[in-house]
């Protein structure tokens, strides 16, 4: 009895490492398809350059996005692969992500959220959006000139009656 019970348990063990052998080869041996991808800038305005680092890709790929068109992933040494995207000028702020499929492997990996557009900046103007001063700037600035010649006035009036006396 004893000698079934220890024949049934080695069995079970061998059958489990036979299984788990495959996967654990095909990890650590070649890769199987993308395992990361890291995209920087993180957040980037429209018309920036985003570059693209994926590892498990060594014989290159492309990465796809909504933002941008598709990119070519050149391998840059080890299993890792490298590209650089251009954000479309009319893609939409907000959150994007990115697909990539490594050639020689069979599945895709997509990293949801990879990076964000930001809408365009207007240069030039100190990021205003009015076109000119409103009336509230007007009479502002109006007060505060009607206070400096003031101001201005009543020192000149007392160093002029200091010079009287």
């Amino acid at each position: 009895m004893r000698t079934t019970r220890a024949l049934v348990a080695a069995a079970t063990a061998v059958a489990a490492l036979g299984v788990a052998a495959p996967a654990a080869v095909a990890r650590d041996g070649l890769p199987i398809g993308p395992s990361n991808i890291v995209a920087l800038p993180s957040v980037i305005p429209r018309g920036g350059q985003l570059t693209i680092t994926v590892d498990g890709c060594p014989n290159g790929g492309t990465a796809t996005s909504d933002a941008f068109k598709p990119t070519t992933l050149t391998p840059v040494g080890g299993s890792t692969a490298k590209g650089v995207a251009t954000i479309d000028r009319r893609a939409r702020p907000g959150a994007h992500s990115i697909t990539v499929r490594c050639t020689g492997a069979g599945r895709p990996l997509t990293h949801p959220n990879a990076f964000t557009v930001i809408g365009g900046v207007r240069g030039g103007l100190g990021g205003s959006t009015s076109t000119g001063a409103t009336p509230t700037d007007m009479a502002i600035g109006g007060g505060l000139i009607a206070v400096a010649v003031v101001g201005g006035g009543v020192f000149w009036m007392r160093r002029r009656a200091e010079k009287r006396t």
